[in-house]
């Protein structure tokens, strides 16, 4: 068994799952893909099990219904955990997180490595001037209340060793939507963990409907918000 999983949440994603599947097993050969759907109207669960039935490195793990980011992803560990893996990679189905950029995190050796846009080699196709400074302002913001150091704080396309999932506390995790990346990083930055940013070009959608909305930034803004005062007076999240 492949030792590194990689996790795709999925909802609503028939149009690049397919793709997104082939091309990462096609220039990752030492890792496995586990794509958690999330009872997906358009079916894309259906194209997921045609993937796994030709395939010895797919896996897929079906929910009941939408949950949210966090909640898929905290699955996928669980699943992960039991059978055996030593490092779990987060990555959009979409195909923003490109396949090629995935050897840069396996060659680091850190407890989390995050593929960063935001730090020099680091890049951003397809995203219009007001995106990228919302998504600056966003980490700019993250990094005060939170006092880090990590730039991409927000990045989805990251790795972490099981060893370290382990020690954290998903039970208490209560991130649903990307906020959820944030909390990750933070609760590991608390648990001391070491923690690297690797340079990844980040390519927007071409197909299929984003899952950001007003109510995920407005979740991040909170959480981040109530995790910096919680900091102030030395409290844990």
């Amino acid at each position: 068994m492949n030792k590194v999983l990689v996790i795709m949440p999925t909802y609503n994603e028939k149009q690049n799952i397919r793709n997104s599947a082939e091309q990462l097993l096609s220039l990752n050969a030492n890792v496995d893909l586990l794509i958690v759907d999330d009872n997906s109207p358009d079916a894309t669960g259906d194209i997921a099990e045609e993937l796994a039935s030709l395939s010895d490195s797919i896996f897929v793990l079906h929910r009941a219904a939408k949950e949210g980011l966090g909640p898929a992803y905290l699955a996928g560990f669980d699943w992960a955990f039991e059978r055996g893996y030593e490092r779990i990679v987060e990555m959009d189905a979409d195909g923003s997180h490109r396949a090629q950029d995935l050897s840069k995190l396996l060659e680091v050796d850190a407890d989390l490595v995050i593929g960063s846009r935001w730090i020099s080699g680091g890049a951003v196709v397809n995203w219009p001037i007001s995106r990228k400074l919302i998504s600056r302002i966003g980490n700019l913001y993250t990094r005060l209340m939170l006092g880090t150091k990590v730039r991409d704080m927000t990045a989805g396309f990251r790795c972490y060793k099981v060893s370290l999932l382990k020690q954290l506390p998903l039970q208490e995790v209560s991130s649903h939507g990307y906020s959820f990346q944030v909390e990750m990083a933070w609760r590991s930055i608390q648990q001391q963990a070491s923690v690297k940013e690797v340079p990844i070009t980040f390519v927007e959608r071409e197909l299929g409907a984003s899952k950001m909305n007003t109510a995920i930034v407005l979740e991040a803004l909170w959480l981040v918000t109530k995790w910096g005062i919680a900091r102030l007076f030395k409290r844990s999240v």
